[in-house]
């Protein structure tokens, strides 16, 4: 699959994301078609499930794909893989060249996906994006998810991301408005409250961030992506940075926060890539100003070795540090 990363470190919790998934009826193509979970069992909904969401996102799907993801004989794939084609016919096309099939025109999904759900999905490869009627073992509630990617446009980017290829695409700016950009998508990034896609930006030539829910109208560019455009090519995606959070030394009870973080010897150490830091340090309030002068009772934690972030570019969006006014550095908010 393609470059989904979180913003925090790898090994974070498996999330909790099981709701009831409705059933409804959708159209393609004036043909009405059932929307699932469907009359089998609960592995081979799930086994549909990952075939739709691998097929559209990644643009591709081959009956190995469906063998390695759920460790099953061949003959099991195949029959999957005929259950979906007996349902939703005009999804998916054979690519006679490339041995595997397709996302037809036509595609229209068969399953009530959310944005979050694939979301997670396309980060962690988790639950394959299908909602399941479980009921909580414990009441349970979280803040939700305000901002919800439109899962065509989220698909156009993945599957350029697989193939390797430039997008076009409208952009809203915070700074300059609409605009229309080239950009050729590399990673998808999640900064814990809105997903952005890293690119290279063709009409600035430079590596930037865009903010998913301001992209609109994006269409696939022909031709062959340069290796200075990818990812191997972005120096602050590939460096890796170590930040060492520590009670802010304001507080009167640093204890308790070194209980909330697990913390041994005061200090917290966490690796970010280098484009991501920021976002990191954004997201837990960290006090990132040398002097650690921002309010104790907003910010909890303080970088203690802040000269880790010179010359990293996210930096500028740190709490404490100076806001770089320049537009699509690096956060393409």
């Amino acid at each position: 699959m393609c470059a989904i990363h979180d913003y925090q470190n790898d090994d974070r919790g498996i999330l909790s994301f099981y709701a009831k998934l409705s059933l409804r009826w959708a159209s393609c193509s004036g043909k009405e078609l059932l929307v699932g979970p469907f009359d089998a069992s609960q592995a081979q909904n799930e086994r549909l499930a990952f075939l739709e969401l691998h097929l559209y996102f990644a643009g591709e799907l081959r009956r190995s794909d469906i063998e390695a993801r759920f460790g099953i004989r061949p003959a099991a794939a195949s029959r999957d893989l005929a259950l979906y084609r007996k349902i939703a016919p005009q999804n998916l096309q054979y690519d006679l060249a490339a041995r595997c099939y397709r996302p037809a025109e036509t595609f229209a999904s068969i399953f009530e996906f959310k944005s979050e759900r694939v979301l997670t999905w396309l980060l962690q490869g988790i639950g394959d994006g299908l909602d399941l009627a479980l009921r909580p073992v414990a009441p349970c509630e979280g803040p939700g998810q305000l901002t919800r990617p439109d899962l065509k446009t989220l698909g156009v980017i993945t599957r350029s991301m697989c193939a390797r290829r430039a997008i076009r695409i409208n952009y809203l700016s915070l700074s300059s408005g609409g605009t229309h950009r080239e950009i050729v998508p590399l990673a998808l990034a999640d900064n814990g409250l809105r997903w952005h896609v890293r690119a290279f930006d063709r009409e600035r030539s430079r590596f930037a961030d865009f903010v998913l829910t301001r992209i609109s109208k994006v269409e696939e560019v022909a031709g062959e992506v340069d290796d200075a455009e990818s990812l191997a090519a972005d120096e602050q995606w590939a460096r890796i940075v170590e930040l060492e959070l520590a009670p802010h030394p304001g507080l009167r009870q640093p204890k308790a926060i070194e209980a909330d973080y697990g913390m041994h010897g005061g200090i917290l150490r966490i690796k970010s890539r280098a484009a991501l830091a920021g976002y990191v340090l954004r997201r837990w309030a960290v006090d990132a100003s040398p002097d650690h002068h921002l309010n104790p009772s907003t910010y909890h934690l303080w970088l203690r070795n802040t000269p880790t972030l010179n010359g990293v570019e996210s930096a500028a969006i740190a709490p404490g540090m100076a806001r770089s006014q320049e537009e699509g550095v690096p956060r393409g908010e």
